[in-house]
Protein backbone atom coordinates (compact mmCIF):
# COMPACT_ATOMS: atom_id res chain seq x y z
CA UNK A 1 0.00 0.00 0.00
CA UNK A 2 0.91 3.73 -0.82
CA UNK A 3 2.06 5.47 2.51
CA UNK A 4 1.14 8.80 3.59
CA UNK A 5 2.35 10.84 6.20
CA UNK A 6 0.28 13.93 7.32
CA UNK A 7 1.73 16.56 9.50
CA UNK A 8 -0.61 18.21 11.71
CA UNK A 9 -4.59 17.31 12.91
CA UNK A 10 -6.44 20.53 11.93
CA UNK A 11 -9.42 21.09 10.08
CA UNK A 12 -7.00 20.77 6.81
CA UNK A 13 -4.68 17.90 8.40
CA UNK A 14 -7.80 15.47 9.20
CA UNK A 15 -9.79 16.20 5.88
CA UNK A 16 -6.38 15.21 3.96
CA UNK A 17 -6.00 11.97 6.07
CA UNK A 18 -9.56 11.40 5.32
CA UNK A 19 -8.78 11.70 1.59
CA UNK A 20 -5.54 9.93 1.50
CA UNK A 21 -7.03 6.77 3.22
CA UNK A 22 -10.18 6.65 0.58
CA UNK A 23 -7.90 6.98 -1.98
CA UNK A 24 -6.60 3.39 -0.77
CA UNK A 25 -3.27 4.76 1.11
CA UNK A 26 -2.15 3.63 4.26
CA UNK A 27 -1.96 7.02 6.46
CA UNK A 28 -0.64 7.82 9.25
CA UNK A 29 -1.47 11.53 11.16
CA UNK A 30 1.28 13.22 13.35
CA UNK A 31 -0.57 15.85 15.94
CA UNK A 32 2.00 17.48 18.31
CA UNK A 33 -1.31 18.22 20.86
CA UNK A 34 -3.28 15.86 22.96
CA UNK A 35 -6.34 15.92 20.90
CA UNK A 36 -7.08 16.65 17.20
CA UNK A 37 -8.53 19.76 16.10
CA UNK A 38 -7.20 22.35 18.66
CA UNK A 39 -8.05 25.34 17.05
CA UNK A 40 -11.47 23.92 15.16
CA UNK A 41 -12.48 24.25 19.22
CA UNK A 42 -12.11 27.78 20.02
CA UNK A 43 -13.25 29.13 16.20
CA UNK A 44 -16.54 30.73 16.13
CA UNK A 45 -16.47 31.35 19.94
CA UNK A 46 -16.52 27.78 20.29
CA UNK A 47 -19.20 27.09 17.83
CA UNK A 48 -17.33 26.33 14.95
CA UNK A 49 -18.48 28.38 11.52
CA UNK A 50 -17.67 25.21 9.25
CA UNK A 51 -18.19 27.00 6.19
CA UNK A 52 -20.44 29.31 4.25
CA UNK A 53 -23.85 28.26 2.42
CA UNK A 54 -23.04 30.60 -0.45
CA UNK A 55 -23.33 30.46 -4.18
CA UNK A 56 -19.10 29.80 -5.34
CA UNK A 57 -18.61 33.34 -6.81
CA UNK A 58 -19.19 34.85 -3.20
CA UNK A 59 -16.29 32.39 -2.41
CA UNK A 60 -13.67 33.66 -4.44
CA UNK A 61 -14.61 36.64 -3.40
CA UNK A 62 -14.19 35.98 0.47
CA UNK A 63 -10.93 34.96 -0.33
CA UNK A 64 -7.92 37.71 0.21
CA UNK A 65 -4.96 36.51 -1.27
CA UNK A 66 -4.84 33.99 -3.98
CA UNK A 67 -8.27 33.41 -4.90
CA UNK A 68 -7.59 32.09 -8.69
CA UNK A 69 -5.14 29.04 -6.96
CA UNK A 70 -8.01 27.92 -5.11
CA UNK A 71 -9.90 27.20 -8.62
CA UNK A 72 -9.18 23.43 -7.82
CA UNK A 73 -9.50 23.02 -4.41
CA UNK A 74 -13.03 24.77 -4.52
CA UNK A 75 -14.95 22.76 -6.94
CA UNK A 76 -12.94 19.55 -6.25
CA UNK A 77 -14.90 19.55 -3.23
CA UNK A 78 -17.28 22.74 -2.46
CA UNK A 79 -19.01 24.34 0.66
CA UNK A 80 -21.95 21.73 -0.15
CA UNK A 81 -19.96 19.13 -0.46
CA UNK A 82 -18.37 19.93 3.07
CA UNK A 83 -21.90 20.28 4.24
CA UNK A 84 -23.06 16.77 2.90
CA UNK A 85 -20.10 15.24 4.66
CA UNK A 86 -20.53 16.54 7.79
CA UNK A 87 -24.10 15.87 7.63
CA UNK A 88 -23.95 11.74 7.03
CA UNK A 89 -20.92 11.86 9.40
CA UNK A 90 -23.65 12.05 12.01
CA UNK A 91 -22.92 16.37 12.77
CA UNK A 92 -25.68 17.85 11.96
CA UNK A 93 -25.96 21.70 10.43
CA UNK A 94 -27.89 24.97 10.15
CA UNK A 95 -27.60 28.03 8.11
CA UNK A 96 -27.62 31.84 10.06
CA UNK A 97 -27.29 35.30 8.96
CA UNK A 98 -24.49 35.82 6.50
CA UNK A 99 -24.21 32.47 5.38
CA UNK A 100 -22.87 31.16 8.00
CA UNK A 101 -22.91 27.23 8.94
CA UNK A 102 -22.47 26.09 12.83
CA UNK A 103 -23.20 22.82 14.12
CA UNK A 104 -26.83 22.38 15.37
CA UNK A 105 -25.79 21.91 18.75
CA UNK A 106 -23.72 25.14 18.89
CA UNK A 107 -20.56 22.67 19.90
CA UNK A 108 -17.63 22.84 17.46
CA UNK A 109 -16.78 19.45 19.43
CA UNK A 110 -19.14 17.45 17.05
CA UNK A 111 -17.53 18.69 14.22
CA UNK A 112 -14.25 16.94 15.11
CA UNK A 113 -16.13 14.32 16.52
CA UNK A 114 -17.30 13.79 13.28
CA UNK A 115 -13.75 14.02 11.53
CA UNK A 116 -12.30 11.42 13.91
CA UNK A 117 -15.12 8.99 13.66
CA UNK A 118 -14.07 9.04 9.74
CA UNK A 119 -10.52 8.50 10.74
CA UNK A 120 -11.21 5.64 12.78
CA UNK A 121 -13.60 4.19 10.42
CA UNK A 122 -11.04 4.83 7.28
CA UNK A 123 -8.13 2.91 9.71
CA UNK A 124 -5.73 6.36 9.52
CA UNK A 125 -3.28 5.73 12.38
CA UNK A 126 -3.38 9.09 14.75
CA UNK A 127 -0.43 9.76 16.57
CA UNK A 128 -1.08 12.40 19.44
CA UNK A 129 1.59 14.13 21.39
CA UNK A 130 3.75 13.38 18.23
CA UNK A 131 4.86 16.60 16.52
CA UNK A 132 6.82 16.22 13.71
CA UNK A 133 9.85 17.86 13.78
CA UNK A 134 11.60 17.84 10.06
CA UNK A 135 10.97 16.24 6.79
CA UNK A 136 13.27 13.49 6.31
CA UNK A 137 14.35 14.50 3.04
CA UNK A 138 18.29 12.97 0.95
CA UNK A 139 19.82 14.38 -1.69
CA UNK A 140 16.71 16.20 -2.31
CA UNK A 141 14.17 13.59 -2.14
CA UNK A 142 11.48 13.09 -0.39
CA UNK A 143 11.71 9.86 2.00
CA UNK A 144 9.13 10.66 5.07
CA UNK A 145 9.29 12.41 8.44
CA UNK A 146 10.94 12.95 11.40
CA UNK A 147 8.87 12.47 14.53
CA UNK A 148 9.41 13.09 18.51
CA UNK A 149 10.96 16.34 20.35
CA UNK A 150 13.79 14.25 22.12
CA UNK A 151 16.59 15.42 19.82
CA UNK A 152 19.35 14.54 22.46
CA UNK A 153 18.92 10.82 22.11
CA UNK A 154 18.95 10.75 18.28
CA UNK A 155 16.73 9.47 15.74
CA UNK A 156 15.42 5.96 16.00
CA UNK A 157 17.14 6.01 19.81
CA UNK A 158 14.16 4.88 22.80
CA UNK A 159 11.79 7.84 23.40
CA UNK A 160 13.85 9.75 20.80
CA UNK A 161 13.50 10.76 17.35
CA UNK A 162 11.78 8.42 14.65
CA UNK A 163 12.48 8.27 10.54
CA UNK A 164 8.90 7.09 9.02
CA UNK A 165 8.50 6.19 5.69
CA UNK A 166 6.32 7.91 3.55
CA UNK A 167 5.90 7.75 -0.14
CA UNK A 168 4.25 11.01 0.18
CA UNK A 169 4.10 14.00 3.07
CA UNK A 170 1.43 16.60 3.54
CA UNK A 171 2.31 19.65 5.53
CA UNK A 172 -0.84 20.25 6.99
CA UNK A 173 0.63 22.18 10.27
CA UNK A 174 -1.19 25.81 10.62
CA UNK A 175 0.42 29.50 10.40
CA UNK A 176 1.36 31.10 13.43
CA UNK A 177 -2.54 32.52 15.04
CA UNK A 178 -3.20 31.00 18.47
CA UNK A 179 0.14 29.59 19.37
CA UNK A 180 -1.25 27.92 22.19
CA UNK A 181 -3.00 25.49 19.65
CA UNK A 182 0.42 24.37 18.33
CA UNK A 183 0.30 26.89 15.89
CA UNK A 184 4.08 27.63 16.16
CA UNK A 185 5.09 28.36 12.30
CA UNK A 186 6.60 24.23 12.14
CA UNK A 187 5.33 24.18 8.19
CA UNK A 188 7.27 27.07 7.72
CA UNK A 189 10.21 25.57 8.84
CA UNK A 190 9.34 22.93 6.99
CA UNK A 191 9.22 24.44 3.96
CA UNK A 192 12.32 26.31 3.58
CA UNK A 193 14.46 23.32 4.70
CA UNK A 194 12.48 21.98 1.52
CA UNK A 195 13.55 24.81 -0.85
CA UNK A 196 10.39 26.54 -0.45
CA UNK A 197 9.68 30.77 -0.43
CA UNK A 198 7.74 31.24 2.68
CA UNK A 199 6.02 34.86 1.51
CA UNK A 200 5.82 37.84 4.51
CA UNK A 201 4.08 36.98 7.57
CA UNK A 202 1.17 39.00 9.40
CA UNK A 203 -1.24 38.16 11.84
CA UNK A 204 -5.15 38.90 10.01
CA UNK A 205 -8.68 38.95 10.94
CA UNK A 206 -7.37 40.17 13.87
CA UNK A 207 -8.81 43.44 15.96
CA UNK A 208 -7.11 47.08 15.86
CA UNK A 209 -5.61 49.64 18.30
CA UNK A 210 -6.08 53.43 17.38
CA UNK A 211 -4.52 56.23 18.04
CA UNK A 212 -7.36 57.69 19.76
CA UNK A 213 -7.27 57.58 23.47
CA UNK A 214 -9.72 53.94 24.62
CA UNK A 215 -12.81 56.27 26.02
CA UNK A 216 -14.49 54.27 29.12
CA UNK A 217 -17.92 55.51 27.34
CA UNK A 218 -16.96 53.24 24.51
CA UNK A 219 -15.34 50.08 25.81
CA UNK A 220 -17.57 47.12 25.15
CA UNK A 221 -19.91 48.61 23.40
CA UNK A 222 -21.32 46.42 20.08
CA UNK A 223 -22.82 48.06 17.22
CA UNK A 224 -24.74 46.23 14.85
CA UNK A 225 -25.66 48.11 11.34
CA UNK A 226 -22.86 49.85 10.86
CA UNK A 227 -21.04 50.55 7.33
CA UNK A 228 -16.98 50.48 8.34
CA UNK A 229 -15.05 52.06 5.72
CA UNK A 230 -10.74 51.81 5.68
CA UNK A 231 -8.80 54.38 3.94
CA UNK A 232 -5.06 54.91 2.91
CA UNK A 233 -5.50 58.32 3.05
CA UNK A 234 -8.26 59.31 0.22
CA UNK A 235 -7.85 55.40 -1.30
CA UNK A 236 -10.82 53.49 -0.10
CA UNK A 237 -9.54 49.65 1.04
CA UNK A 238 -12.26 48.20 2.61
CA UNK A 239 -16.02 48.69 2.92
CA UNK A 240 -18.59 46.59 4.48
CA UNK A 241 -21.79 46.82 6.31
CA UNK A 242 -22.25 44.61 9.50
CA UNK A 243 -21.27 44.43 13.27
CA UNK A 244 -18.44 45.85 15.38
CA UNK A 245 -17.21 46.07 18.61
CA UNK A 246 -15.59 49.08 20.83
CA UNK A 247 -12.71 48.00 23.24
CA UNK A 248 -10.09 49.59 25.46
CA UNK A 249 -7.28 49.30 23.13
CA UNK A 250 -8.81 50.07 19.88
CA UNK A 251 -11.44 48.20 17.39
CA UNK A 252 -12.82 44.77 16.48
CA UNK A 253 -15.97 42.56 15.83
CA UNK A 254 -16.70 40.73 12.21
CA UNK A 255 -16.26 43.61 10.01
CA UNK A 256 -13.18 45.25 11.37
CA UNK A 257 -11.37 41.67 11.79
CA UNK A 258 -12.24 40.97 7.86
CA UNK A 259 -11.09 44.59 6.84
CA UNK A 260 -7.53 43.43 8.99
CA UNK A 261 -6.78 41.10 6.40
CA UNK A 262 -7.03 44.23 3.41
CA UNK A 263 -4.95 46.66 5.80
CA UNK A 264 -2.61 44.65 6.95
CA UNK A 265 0.60 45.20 4.74
CA UNK A 266 -0.62 49.30 4.61
CA UNK A 267 -0.82 49.73 8.21
CA UNK A 268 2.91 48.22 8.78
CA UNK A 269 3.84 51.74 6.56
CA UNK A 270 1.41 54.03 8.09
CA UNK A 271 -1.64 54.82 9.90
CA UNK A 272 -5.10 54.00 8.29
CA UNK A 273 -8.38 55.67 8.72
CA UNK A 274 -11.65 54.05 9.77
CA UNK A 275 -14.53 55.64 8.87
CA UNK A 276 -18.25 54.73 10.85
CA UNK A 277 -21.25 55.54 9.43
CA UNK A 278 -23.62 55.03 12.38
CA UNK A 279 -26.30 55.29 10.24
CA UNK A 280 -26.24 53.55 6.82
CA UNK A 281 -29.58 53.05 5.67
CA UNK A 282 -30.73 56.73 5.96
CA UNK A 283 -28.90 59.10 3.24
CA UNK A 284 -28.21 62.51 4.48
CA UNK A 285 -31.55 64.35 4.39
CA UNK A 286 -33.65 61.02 5.71
CA UNK A 287 -31.14 61.29 8.81
CA UNK A 288 -31.61 65.25 8.64
CA UNK A 289 -35.41 64.50 8.99
CA UNK A 290 -35.16 61.66 11.58
CA UNK A 291 -32.99 63.77 14.07
CA UNK A 292 -36.12 67.20 13.33
CA UNK A 293 -38.81 64.35 14.29
CA UNK A 294 -37.17 63.03 17.14
CA UNK A 295 -35.72 66.74 18.36
CA UNK A 296 -39.62 68.21 17.94
CA UNK A 297 -40.72 65.22 20.07
CA UNK A 298 -38.10 66.63 22.84
CA UNK A 299 -37.98 70.02 22.16
CA UNK A 300 -37.67 71.23 25.86
CA UNK A 301 -35.23 68.93 26.97
CA UNK A 302 -31.10 69.06 26.72
CA UNK A 303 -29.13 68.16 23.92
CA UNK A 304 -27.76 64.96 25.74
CA UNK A 305 -31.06 63.80 26.71
CA UNK A 306 -32.48 63.79 23.88
CA UNK A 307 -30.88 61.03 21.94
CA UNK A 308 -32.06 58.14 22.71
CA UNK A 309 -33.57 57.26 20.04
CA UNK A 310 -30.99 57.75 17.69
CA UNK A 311 -28.23 55.99 19.35
CA UNK A 312 -27.42 53.41 22.32
CA UNK A 313 -26.78 55.04 26.51
CA UNK A 314 -23.02 54.39 26.15
CA UNK A 315 -22.66 56.04 22.15
CA UNK A 316 -24.40 59.35 23.06
CA UNK A 317 -21.61 61.35 25.35
CA UNK A 318 -19.41 60.63 22.84
CA UNK A 319 -21.38 62.09 20.20
CA UNK A 320 -22.30 64.77 22.00
CA UNK A 321 -18.40 65.41 22.56
CA UNK A 322 -17.66 64.79 18.80
CA UNK A 323 -20.70 67.19 17.65
CA UNK A 324 -19.18 70.18 19.70
CA UNK A 325 -22.99 71.17 21.07
CA UNK A 326 -22.84 72.01 24.59
CA UNK A 327 -24.79 68.95 25.86
CA UNK A 328 -27.00 71.25 28.33
CA UNK A 329 -28.21 73.00 25.49
CA UNK A 330 -32.07 73.13 25.15
CA UNK A 331 -32.99 70.72 21.49
CA UNK A 332 -35.31 73.93 20.75
CA UNK A 333 -32.14 76.02 20.68
CA UNK A 334 -30.21 73.55 18.44
CA UNK A 335 -28.76 75.87 15.28
CA UNK A 336 -29.46 74.39 11.55
CA UNK A 337 -25.23 74.38 11.33
CA UNK A 338 -24.89 72.55 14.97
CA UNK A 339 -28.01 69.81 13.39
CA UNK A 340 -25.02 69.58 10.11
CA UNK A 341 -22.62 68.62 12.60
CA UNK A 342 -24.56 65.80 14.31
CA UNK A 343 -25.34 64.61 11.10
CA UNK A 344 -21.83 64.73 9.79
CA UNK A 345 -20.37 62.76 13.01
CA UNK A 346 -23.47 60.21 12.72
CA UNK A 347 -22.23 59.20 9.14
CA UNK A 348 -18.53 59.84 9.66
CA UNK A 349 -17.45 58.93 12.96
CA UNK A 350 -14.06 58.62 12.52
CA UNK A 351 -10.54 56.71 14.01
CA UNK A 352 -7.59 56.44 13.16
CA UNK A 353 -5.85 53.22 13.23
CA UNK A 354 -2.48 52.34 13.90
CA UNK A 355 -1.50 49.08 14.04
CA UNK A 356 -3.02 45.35 14.23
CA UNK A 357 -3.14 43.08 17.62
CA UNK A 358 -0.63 40.34 17.71
CA UNK A 359 -0.99 36.44 16.87
CA UNK A 360 -2.10 35.58 20.02
CA UNK A 361 -5.26 37.44 19.24
CA UNK A 362 -5.56 36.43 15.27
CA UNK A 363 -8.26 34.09 13.72
CA UNK A 364 -5.40 33.70 11.12
CA UNK A 365 -1.89 34.15 9.27
CA UNK A 366 -1.86 36.15 6.38
CA UNK A 367 1.20 34.97 4.23
CA UNK A 368 2.48 31.31 3.71
CA UNK A 369 4.56 29.11 2.00
CA UNK A 370 4.14 31.18 -1.98
CA UNK A 371 1.51 29.03 -3.60
CA UNK A 372 3.29 30.05 -7.27
CA UNK A 373 5.61 26.80 -6.16
CA UNK A 374 2.73 24.73 -5.13
CA UNK A 375 0.78 22.49 -8.26
CA UNK A 376 -2.76 24.29 -7.85
CA UNK A 377 -4.20 20.87 -9.21
CA UNK A 378 -3.11 18.61 -6.94
CA UNK A 379 -1.30 20.58 -3.92
CA UNK A 380 2.00 19.56 -4.80
CA UNK A 381 5.26 21.05 -4.21
CA UNK A 382 6.97 21.68 -7.86
CA UNK A 383 10.61 21.71 -6.20
CA UNK A 384 9.87 18.30 -4.09
CA UNK A 385 8.36 15.42 -5.71
CA UNK A 386 5.64 13.25 -3.33
CA UNK A 387 5.56 16.89 -0.94
CA UNK A 388 2.00 18.54 -0.69
CA UNK A 389 0.67 21.36 1.33
CA UNK A 390 -2.82 22.25 2.41
CA UNK A 391 -4.55 24.90 4.62
CA UNK A 392 -3.38 27.90 6.60
CA UNK A 393 0.73 27.13 6.25
CA UNK A 394 0.23 28.21 2.71
CA UNK A 395 -0.52 32.05 1.29
CA UNK A 396 -3.78 31.98 1.21
CA UNK A 397 -6.74 33.61 3.44
CA UNK A 398 -10.12 34.82 3.64
CA UNK A 399 -12.67 37.63 5.39
CA UNK A 400 -15.10 35.82 7.78
CA UNK A 401 -17.95 33.94 7.66
CA UNK A 402 -16.42 30.43 7.37
CA UNK A 403 -14.13 30.90 4.29
CA UNK A 404 -11.06 30.02 5.95
CA UNK A 405 -12.44 26.62 6.89
CA UNK A 406 -13.49 25.61 3.58
CA UNK A 407 -9.84 26.84 2.42
CA UNK A 408 -8.70 24.37 4.72
CA UNK A 409 -11.41 21.84 3.89
CA UNK A 410 -11.11 21.82 0.23
CA UNK A 411 -7.12 21.90 -0.10
CA UNK A 412 -6.60 19.03 2.52
CA UNK A 413 -9.11 17.29 0.59
CA UNK A 414 -7.48 17.85 -2.85
CA UNK A 415 -4.08 17.32 -1.28
CA UNK A 416 -5.11 13.63 0.60
CA UNK A 417 -6.60 12.24 -2.39
CA UNK A 418 -3.87 13.46 -5.08
CA UNK A 419 -1.22 12.14 -1.99
CA UNK A 420 -2.89 8.67 -1.66
CA UNK A 421 -3.34 8.17 -5.42
CA UNK A 422 0.56 9.14 -6.25
CA UNK A 423 -0.61 12.06 -8.45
Amino acid sequence: MRKVAVAGGGAAGMMAAIAAAQSGAQVSLFEKNEKLGKKIYITGKGRCNVTNDCEMDRLFESVVSNPRFLYSAFYGFTNQDMMEFLEKSGCRLKTERGGRVFPVSDHASDVTAALSRELKRLGVAVYLQEPVSSLWLENGELRGVVTGKDEKRGLDGAGGQRRRAADAVIVATGGLSYPTTGSTGDGYRFAREAGHTVTALRPALVPFETAEAADEDLQGLSLRNIEATVRDGKKEIYREFGEMLFTHYGVSGPVLLSASSYAARLIEKRPLTLSLDLKPALSDEQLDARILRDFAAAQNRQFKNALGQLFPARLIPVIVRRSGIHPDKPVHAVTREERAALRDVTKHFTLTLTRLRGYSEAIITQGGVSVKEINPSTMESKLVKGLYFAGEVLDLDAVTGGFNLQIAWSCGRLAGRNAGEGC
